[in-house]
């Protein structure tokens, strides 16, 4: 077995959205990351052992447990649609922590569906910390229900979380791309941090169009591989 292989059971997992489900995980002991790493999964199981995918750590590191909060996807069997059927006492097989995306000083986040994951364990540090300051979340999302975590964004961020619905309208919450037009409406200064992650077509479009409106290169983050 690989040095950087650990065996974990499951202890806890529940939906936090229709297709989010949220995982808790025992804890090797000296196991450490940071805010917004991730580490490859699998499922300790002969047939799917050796399919890895990459998951961020929704947890803190002083937490006695991990957490991932993962989208689950029936369409196909893949890696997440077995892990939709996984219960608590089954195993997972976890391996190295890298990259992802790292915080490096105030904000703006925008985010598209799942892709808010890698910064869940960053704004929870920032809130534990009392750093949280004026960073803001810009959340896309298809429908009111898809919508991750929202209470707790709401309670750690208020008026700095903003929602929008791409294929839906409902009362208080925008429906807009998150175009040109928006990033004006929404952001003052784009001379800032801003985090993005979500699709890699709107993680690349993004990118381009914060850079065209004035963000300094080196200050849009997104996940390192």
């Amino acid at each position: 077995m690989a040095a950087e292989e650990h065996i974990v059971k499951i202890l806890a997992a529940e939906y936090v959205t229709h297709n989010v489900r949220r995982f808790t995980l025992e804890k090797p002991q000296g196991y450490k990351f940071n805010p917004g790493q991730a580490t490859e999964i699998s499922i300790n199981k002969p047939d799917w052992k050796s399919e890895r995918r990459p998951f961020t750590f929704t947890s803190l590191n002083e937490w006695p447990t991990l957490e991932f909060t993962i989208k689950i996807y029936t369409d196909h069997d893949g890696v997440t649609n077995q892990l939709g059927k996984l219960q608590p006492g089954d195993e997972l097989l976890l391996h190295d922590v890298w990259g992802a995306i790292h915080y490096k000083g105030p904000g703006t986040f925008i985010a598209g569906g799942a892709g808010v994951t890698p910064f869940i364990a960053i704004l929870r540090q920032l809130h534990k910390t009392n750093q949280l300051g004026d960073n803001q979340l810009i959340f896309s999302n298809r429908t009111v229900k898809d919508i991750i975590l929202k209470e707790e964004f709401t309670e750690m961020l208020g008026s700095r979380f903003i929602n929008t619905l791409t294929q839906e309208a409902a009362a208080g919450y925008d429906n807009h791309k998150v175009d040109e037009v928006y990033l004006k409406e929404k952001v003052a200064d784009f001379n800032q941090y801003f985090y993005i992650c979500g699709p890699d077509p709107m993680v690349e479009g993004l990118e381009a169009l914060l850079i065209q409106l004035g963000a300094p290169k080196e200050k849009v983050v997104r996940e390192q591989f």
